[in-house]
């Protein structure tokens, strides 16, 4: 399966960053969801997206992350969506709280071409492609950009996806489980609430 890629301007890829801001302020600041009014015409358009949040004092850590690479609504709503699931408890065992908020980066990927695929390790372009797993009622998922930031390769960026389902490495050759490739334009917070970039190998 083939879905045609996601037109979007860098001007798109920075307020899809704010609106996903925008949506983890007002959930953890106010227990509300941020109402989008108005928006630009490529957050109508029917796509999924990830958004992860990352606690930048000290040594880091992954604070939250969420979303799907496959969404029947647009994109700004998987945006809010996936937004305050990343900041709630259910992502990473602890809700994001607001005395974290000025401490907090934030990323999105805007998902392009999904591609499901039966030889993943042939299949798959280091840079280019986001991994989910799924298999049974649990699923997993790594942003493109993630096995560059970290030297992987193709092998590894698997096993590593399969990790966050919770199977073991190489459980991404065992046809229960479905792997499925997911082009995604990432942008993130160059520091918490400052400026914005794409992020592009």
């Amino acid at each position: 399966m083939s879905e045609a890629a996601v037109d979007l301007t860098q001007t798109d890829g920075v307020r899809a960053v704010e609106l996903a801001r925008d949506a983890v302020e007002s959930f953890v600041a106010n227990g509300t969801r941020e109402q989008l009014g108005s928006m630009r015409d490529a957050f109508y358009l029917r796509t999924g997206a990830f958004v992860r949040l990352e606690n930048t004092h000290g040594r880091g850590r992954l604070r939250g992350c969420a979303g799907s690479y496959d969404w029947n609504d647009h994109l700004g709503e998987a945006l809010v969506d996936a937004a305050i699931d990343a900041a709630s408890e259910d992502s990473c065992g602890s809700g994001v709280d607001t005395a974290e908020l000025s401490s907090i980066s934030v990323s999105v990927c805007i998902v392009g071409n999904v591609v499901l695929t039966d030889d993943p390790l042939a299949d798959i372009e280091l840079g280019r492609h986001g991994v989910a797993v799924e298999r049974g009622a649990e699923s997993g998922w790594l942003y493109p950009t993630v096995p560059m930031e970290n030297g992987w390769s193709a092998a590894e960026y698997l096993d590593r996806a399969c990790r966050t389902t919770g199977l073991a490495p190489g459980a991404w050759e065992d046809d229960d489980t479905m792997v499925t490739l997911f082009e995604g334009r990432v942008f993130r917070e160059r520091e918490p609430e400052g400026s914005i970039q794409e992020v592009d190998f």
